[in-house]
């Protein structure tokens, strides 16, 4: 048989870099019996993907109407890095006894690439694959995924440190009377969160009309636009719910005001900056829904997620064995010594200022939005997967009592 096993093992427990750290790890192949190769090469590829089909009725030239599918695509590619870990593309064959073979690789990532990504029409995507070049016979291909962060920090924008109110008001018109307003204003705190979070909502209902509001429904919503480039220029939207929660019923002529909130799980930083082929933003989706033949309010607030916190929220336990830290970077998790520093943070800061000593450490968490398959369109059927062949993200998640913003300095 030859080849028993491939594992790729990275210096990060978590399989997380920021863009601009260094990746390093080994590759151990596993072989029960010689093997000859001319070479084992590394690759590290990062790139954007999106996909789709569409179809339409043609006519023909002979006045037939027909049903034409096309089948469009996107591509970006970020970097590709590959070498040999083993041997040359020159090189002899070179016969491999059995057992395990340990190489080192290192890979230095571009500090501008865009977050990993998986979304139903696209991805932006990160992988390692290892290859047997076998003179004469097909090339054996064990390929990975890793997560990338692009750090979004909410300190060095203040608009998003603001309170939000978003105002709803409407009157009815019965039998030619008109009603007093239904008004609904829907509160939060900031508009600026992270993987974590809790998002607060005050909602005050004042219904001086005479139509009885039923519900107000709150939907946290991932808003993705994919773009397509071959053979055509096409852009398909996506809205995902993330979470959501109602309020009511208020009856006509009560007030009322409620508070709710929303725990906003692992998610991708808003806007995938430096990707041109899959824009992503979030928001909170209100509608309020009211009895009879009426249309309903709706109305939405905008939510910028981020992967670093405003600087004066507070951990949520004051266990000493918790408490706040120098923030850290995935190549240095909680517990071993702060060894490997700051430096997806750094990279995060613009200013190259100080850090934020009150930040707590993230835990990198995997999404619930997974790819079902990372094979590639520059895979064979010779590729195999290392590991679980399906791939989630992992992204920072942190943990507070405090939701609401800093006060903004005059």
């Amino acid at each position: 048989m030859g080849l028993k096993g491939c594992e790729v093992q990275l210096d990060n427990p978590w399989n997380t870099y920021y863009a601009g750290q260094t990746v390093n790890g080994q590759v151990k192949i596993t072989f029960d019996s010689p093997k000859k190769v001319r070479g084992i090469i590394i690759r590290f590829l990062g790139e954007a993907n999106t996909e789709w089909t569409e179809e339409r009725n043609v006519t023909t030239s002979e006045g037939k109407t027909e049903n034409e599918t096309t089948h469009l695509k996107g591509h970006e590619e970020y970097f590709k890095i590959q070498y040999y870990l083993l041997g040359g593309k020159n090189s002899s064959e070179t016969e491999l006894p059995p057992g395990t073979h340990t190489y080192p690789f290192t890979c230095a990532l571009p500090p501008n690439l865009p977050s990993s990504f998986e979304g139903e029409f696209g991805h932006v995507r990160y992988t390692i694959k290892v290859t047997l070049d076998r003179p004469w016979k097909f090339d054996q291909d064990m390929k990975m995924a890793f997560t990338v962060i692009a750090p979004v920090d909410l300190n060095l924008n203040p608009r998003v440190k603001e309170t939000f109110k978003l105002e709803l008001e409407k009157s009815f018109c019965c039998f030619c009377c008109r009603s007093g307003p239904l008004s609904v204003i829907t509160s939060i705190p900031q508009t600026g969160y992270v993987s974590g979070q809790i998002l607060p909502i005050t909602c005050e209902v004042d219904n001086t009309s005479n139509v009885n509001l039923t519900a107000v429904k709150f939907e946290l919503r991932k808003l993705v636009t994919f773009h397509t480039n071959q053979p055509r220029s096409e852009k398909r939207e996506s809205k995902v719910i993330i979470a959501q929660l109602s309020v009511g019923p208020v009856n006509a002529g009560e007030s009322h005001t409620f508070t709710q909130q929303m725990e906003i799980p692992a998610l991708p930083p808003t806007n995938l900056l430096n990707c041109g082929i899959i824009a992503l933003d979030y928001d909170l989706h209100v509608e309020c829904d009211v009895s009879g033949p009426h249309r309903n309010l709706t109305g939405k607030v905008p939510i910028t997620l981020g992967t670093i916190p405003l600087a004066a929220l507070k951990p949520q336990t004051e266990d000493p064995s918790l408490a706040p830290t120098q923030p850290v970077s995935p190549v240095s998790p909680p517990g071993d010594g702060g060894l490997g520093g700051a430096l997806g943070w750094n990279v995060a800061d613009s200013a190259g200022g100080a850090l934020y000593p009150n930040i707590p450490p993230p835990q990198f968490v995997e999404t619930e939005y997974r790819a079902p398959i990372i094979s590639g369109r520059d895979d064979s059927v010779h590729t195999q997967s290392i590991g679980d062949n399906t791939f989630a993200p992992r992204y920072p998640t942190f943990q507070f009592k405090n939701a609401t913003a800093p006060a903004i300095s005059p």
